[in-house]
């Protein structure tokens, strides 16, 4: 397994996506290829608006900013789920974006009472200023984790499981759909690799659908049905209190369209 070659990028043309070339240094894409790549996740995540791009759901602890719905804890209030707005912001600052102190720290509302209340401030129109501002890097930002995801998974899948889900992988990023549907979904519902992002022992995130789905057969849809039902298996295994059913149909109609 370990001599096929992990990073294996082509050149591969995506319906809707266009040509996207991905080298192995950092998914590099061009400006063009970002804007398409981040327009198309900014419609599943905010619906392709500009007051999506502020958002803290019901039933939540947490915001959700950006076109990826980057997670945001408040102070005190770390939860289960990766943190990843503050990685984003670092990504910005690094890359010329002036990233004010307040938005590095933990989120400045407490509670989603507090952030609704604040929808007209100051904060927040420049907060979702500089998020619109800020499509292509954030989708490079995103082409990026997809990137990295691979070694995180490799080395924290089973033995004997390692095989399937780099061939998987690759078999994805052959084609310009696949590779989407990678970017998208371990945005979506991450890389799999945390333990504190299970439920009854079960995850949820990229790692799991590529465990899922078969070797063989068309690849993207294959990956949409195993989606589909990871998804399924979440809710299944997700505490009552959350009642996370009700967000089953809009997952299950955002991991459909991937097969085009």
């Amino acid at each position: 397994m370990m001599k096929r070659k992990i990073y294996i990028w082509r050149l591969v043309a995506a319906i809707g996506l266009g040509f996207i070339a991905v080298n192995a240094e950092a998914a590099q894409l061009s400006d063009a290829e970002l804007a398409r790549v981040g327009s198309k996740v900014w419609m599943n995540e905010c619906g392709g608006t500009v007051a999506g791009l502020t958002s803290w759901n019901e039933g939540e602890a947490f915001a959700s900013l950006g076109i990826g719905h980057f997670i945001w804890y408040p102070a005190g209030r770390p939860g289960p789920f990766e943190e990843s707005f503050p990685m984003l912001m670092a990504y910005l600052a690094a890359h010329g974006t002036p990233v004010p102190g307040w938005m590095r720290g933990p989120c400045p509302w407490s509670t989603r009472e507090e952030f609704m209340e604040a929808q007209g401030s100051e904060r927040m129109n420049y907060l979702r200023t500089l998020l619109a501002d800020t499509v292509g890097l954030q989708a490079r930002f995103l082409a990026r984790r997809m990137h990295e995801a691979l070694p995180k998974m490799l080395a924290a899948a089973a033995p004997e499981e390692a095989g399937k889900v780099q061939g998987n992988f690759e078999r994805l990023e052959a084609t310009g759909l696949g590779t989407f549907a990678l970017i998208d979904y371990v945005n979506f519902k991450g890389e799999g690799t945390l333990e504190t992002e299970r439920y009854k022992g079960q995850g949820w995130g990229l790692l799991q659908v590529l465990e899922t789905m078969p070797e063989s057969g068309d690849a993207v849809r294959e990956f949409s049905q195993a989606a589909k039902a990871t998804l399924a298996r979440r809710v299944r295994n997700a505490p009552p209190e959350r009642h996370e059913e009700r967000w089953l149909p809009g997952w299950d109609g955002r991991v459909e369209r991937y097969a085009g």
